[in-house]
């Protein structure tokens, strides 16, 4: 009888400290790269499988890792069924001797912790690609799609070319030409899994064609893409944000002031207090100045457009012949213009701005 009351006793005391207390949370690995390359971006599908209801929370923490970047740590866990949560988190690997970091999950219910679980590291191999390839562009991907270029002539001797190319599972803030000398990103956008990258580079304007290649992770291979260097008549433009007065936010604000100063005349009329009065004016002032037409000039002959406002920014190209232009925007010491003979848009220096 004492025997098992002693047992009985112990058990108990086993439950309060929770020795014997059932796990909620279990993770594992549901997708996971078994090589990657240096400047690779992959993925990595963590699961999780809870067997309580009473949580509200999922948070994630990482640990140990080195010469490896986390490209979304604060990733959210979502639902995949009833009892099954998924999350996918996105690396980086900068050199060979790399480590995964050890994920750590909690359960929560409010700030109290309900369990927590944890995922050590796994080894995988690594490479480094593309090393001998003169065509290589740093860039390994699921996926690389050309969808858009354009040629001109840039002086006598070169010619501009401006390409745009998404990326799936990519690292296209890597990509670089070899044996080019002026290069560099016009913008970059990235939307889960897709990248976006307008990109420009000079060549000789003799050169007909450009290919550059980049890794393929999904076939394991070198795949080829061929830019066609065809020179252009028509102008190029900055692809965004070019022309300021066809922007419709633009446009409601012009008819917002109106509207403003509209309801504060009638008030005035009606009320006539000196407070409406003075905002009146201001608010005519307001209209007045959005809604007058832009001033208009001319660009001097033998004067360079620009990209874009920097001093380093590549020449689009220059004015033969002077041109009347209408002015859109100044920053930095710049101009930005539109054609009014050609419609074409681009940035001049001020120096560069004449009157009619």
């Amino acid at each position: 009888m004492k025997k098992t009351f002693i047992i009985i006793l112990l058990f108990n005391i086993f439950l309060s400290l929770n020795l014997f207390a059932a796990k909620n949370l279990y993770l594992s690995y549901k997708k996971i790269p078994t090589n990657v390359y240096k400047n690779q971006k992959f993925e990595l599908t963590v699961k999780a499988l809870i067997t309580t209801t009473n949580f509200d929370n999922l948070t994630t923490s990482f640990s140990n890792y080195s010469n490896i970047s986390i490209l979304n740590p604060n990733s959210q866990w979502k639902k995949i069924s009833y009892d099954v949560y998924e999350n996918t988190f996105y690396f980086k690997v900068k050199s060979n001797n790399f480590r995964l970091p050890d994920i750590e999950v909690k359960l929560l219910n409010g700030n109290n912790i309900i369990d927590t679980s944890q995922l050590s590291t796994i080894p995988i191999r690594y490479s480094d690609i593309g090393k001998g390839d003169e065509r290589y562009s740093n860039v390994i991907a699921d996926k690389i799609l050309l969808k858009a270029y354009k040629t001109k002539q840039y002086n006598n001797n070169e010619a501009l070319t401006i390409i745009d190319i998404d990326g799936i599972n990519s690292n296209l803030e890597d990509f670089k030409l070899k044996n080019i000398e002026e290069q560099g990103v016009s913008a970059i956008k990235e939307s889960d899994a897709t990248q976006n990258l307008v990109y420009y580079f000079v060549t000789p304007i003799y050169q007909k064609n450009l290919i550059f290649t980049y890794y393929n992770s999904a076939t394991k291979s070198f795949k080829d893409v061929k830019v066609p260097l065809i020179l252009q008549n028509e102008l190029v433009s900055t692809q965004t944000d070019l022309n300021p007065n066809d922007s419709t936010f633009e446009k409601y604000k012009k008819i917002a002031t109106l509207v403003l100063f509209g309801i504060l005349f009638l008030l005035t009329l009606w009320k006539r207090k000196k407070i409406l009065i003075f905002l009146t004016i201001i608010s005519f002032i307001i209209a007045l100045f959005y809604n007058l037409p832009n001033a208009k000039g001319v660009v001097k002959k033998d004067s360079f457009v620009y990209i874009l406002p920097t001093k380093n920014s590549t020449i689009f190209f220059k004015i033969e012949n002077e041109q009347k232009v209408e002015i859109l925007e100044k920053k930095n010491g710049f101009i930005k213009i539109l054609g009014l003979e050609n419609g074409f848009i681009g940035w001049i220096k001020e120096e560069s701005f004449g009157t009619n």
